[in-house]
């Protein structure tokens, strides 16, 4: 084994689970059609090799059943304003003592963090 390839995130829209997961700096990497009505959205990071998908037909995983994706920045305070100005609502901002980090939700309650770490 080596490495993450693809996480599933539940969404009850995948159109507008699209357009959150882009404002977060996003890019869709894969759109096909996969029979049954069921659509193969993958999104990544440029340069990023984890990607996520974004499902809707594993009744196992409600949507919003996903807690604690976690994004890595190296510059928290922009990016915690970048993603202000873009309409997303950071519930908490905490400083730790290995760094810092803001929790948001996607439009389904999928609970995401941006972490930037003491280095």
């Amino acid at each position: 084994m080596k490495s993450i390839d693809v996480i599933s995130i539940p969404v009850s829209d995948q159109q507008k689970a699209m357009a959150f997961y882009s404002r977060l700096g996003f890019e869709l990497l894969a759109d096909n059609e996969m029979g049954n009505n069921r659509r193969w959205l993958q999104m990544g990071f440029k340069g990023n090799s984890t990607t996520i998908t974004l499902v809707t037909w594993f009744k196992q995983m409600p949507p919003g059943s996903v807690q604690g994706l976690v994004i890595r920045t190296d510059s928290f305070d922009e990016d915690v304003k970048e993603l202000r100005e873009n309409g997303i609502e950071i519930t908490r901002l905490e400083q730790t003592e290995w760094g810092k980090f803001a929790s948001f939700k996607d439009p389904d309650g999928n609970g995401l963090s941006l972490q930037q770490r003491n280095e």
